[in-house]
């Protein structure tokens, strides 16, 4: 036990004292805040930016139905030919024109209309003027059988059913999609975290096995010592960079955004996300924000972490067991290739399926299953959670069988890495197989 302590020591201390750890540790915060903060910033300059297009009518409809918002306003043409106003478009530096010409019949009109733009325009202010004349032709069509305008309007308004659960509690629309993400962003951490450092344990074996000096370590200790306290080692080394960024990426983005004046609610009231159908999830009014932090806070956030916390631990140690077995067998990085793509697959495999089928129906055979496998439990599990455990959540006995065989698995792997390392550890020379390795688990 002492000597693991050594090496864990060891490769800590080797990892948080090298220039570039520590560069990256202070480097990537600045980075990644300067990303949202810019990100924030060209948004805010984009949405300043107001569109103004002409609409030449020549029809008697559409007489009051184009009214300016915050993003696109309008000029009325009167009394020109389409060419002129194409022209006057041009020449005064209009985003584009709508041209509504005269005819019998409002299915006419409605199928004779064109926006002239310089380029193709843009999504939003399509759709926008498009519900125009949607909402014009249907109320025409409805006017023809017998519906007034007034019973028009009473058609037209807007339902949103309320929803409570059964013990009385309002929920708000879009909560399960909140608890999606918050699900998603605890297991996509996850995913990083093995990726990156599960890659620093591979290369630091590779650089002790071409140094040589790997023949003399093991000349005192075992080699399953030696993995084990170089996977603990980087882990605790990336825990500590973790934490810094953490810390220091929080502060950062405060002091920048009050410095700055800039406000991340503008990249939410972006008119091109929000009439993006796969951003559903509705952007909440002033009075609504208070309803969702208290939602916010009412997730099972101390399940969350402490969940994250064992997922996080057991699914790191059994893909950096995996990674520091394929550092002792390759002599340099170029040979990992071919065994690295089968790590990263069910890791891609959990964020896709758990985006995907967790979203949609968390309590599905999909999303079980992905859940209770134990190479993509660690991610699939954690977008489950946040509906917490039990009635409506994960049912107690899945997440105990879950971390059970991620125990079991975590085991068997180590037990078997451990074999391809203590050969693979002193083999120099050769690229192996998949039928090398094979060959190495039963010496």
């Amino acid at each position: 036990m002492s000597k693991l302590k050594l090496i864990i020591k060891r490769e800590y201390l080797a990892k948080v004292r090298n220039k570039s750890f520590v560069i990256m540790t202070f480097l990537s915060p600045i980075l990644m805040v300067g990303m949202i903060v810019l990100i924030a910033f060209l948004t805010k300059v984009n949405d300043s930016e107001k569109r103004t297009i002409a609409v030449l009518n020549e029809s008697d409809y559409f007489s009051n139905e184009f009214n300016a918002s915050a993003s696109v306003s309008y000029i009325k043409y009167k009394d020109l030919d389409l060419e002129t106003a194409k022209d006057s478009t041009l020449s005064m530096g209009l985003y584009g024109l709508l041209y509504i010409p005269k005819e019998e019949s409002l299915e006419k009109v409605s199928n004779g209309a064109f926006l002239y733009t310089k380029d193709n325009p843009v999504s939003y202010i399509l759709e926008r003027l498009e519900r125009v004349f949607e909402n014009r032709l249907r109320q025409d069509r409805l006017q023809k059988i017998g519906v007034s305008s007034e019973d028009f309007a009473s058609i037209e308004k807007n339902f949103d059913i309320r929803t409570a659960t059964f013990k009385g509690e309002e929920n708000v629309k879009g909560l399960n999609m909140m608890k999606a993400f918050v699900g998603g962003a605890f297991g996509y951490l996850i995913m990083m975290f093995i990726i990156i450092y599960g890659g620093f344990v591979m290369r630091s074996v590779i650089e002790e096995k071409t140094s040589r000096i790997i023949e003399v370590i093991i000349s005192s200790v075992k080699p399953f010592q030696l993995m084990l306290g170089k996977i603990i080692g980087t882990s605790l080394a990336g825990l500590t960079q973790f934490a810094i960024w953490i810390f220091s990426a929080s502060l950062l983005l405060i002091v920048a955004l009050l410095v700055l004046d800039i406000d991340l609610g503008v990249m939410a009231s972006n008119p091109a996300l929000t009439s993006n159908p796969m951003m559903n999830m509705p952007t909440p009014q002033e009075n609504e924000m208070e309803f969702w932090a208290k939602e916010f806070f009412n997730l099972p956030l101390l399940l969350l972490l402490v969940s994250f916390i064992i997922y996080f631990i057991l699914g790191y140690l059994i893909y950096s067991s995996i990674y520091a077995a394929i550092g002792a067998a390759v002599d340099n990085e170029t040979d990992t290739q071919q065994f690295i793509f089968p790590i990263i697959l069910p890791l891609m495999l959990a964020i896709y399926v758990g985006f995907f089928s967790v979203f949609s129906n968390p309590h599905g055979p999909i999303a079980v299953g992905f859940s209770l496998f134990p190479l993509t439990s660690p991610i699939v599990m954690l977008m489950r959670l946040p509906g917490g455990i039990g009635e409506g959540g994960v049912p107690l006995w899945q997440l105990v069988t879950s971390i059970v065989l991620l125990i079991i698995t975590f085991l068997g792997i180590v037990w078997l890495a451990a074999k391809i390392y203590r050969v693979g550890i002193l083999m120099y020379g050769k690229k192996p197989t998949y039928r090398e390795l094979f060959k190495w688990l039963k010496y």
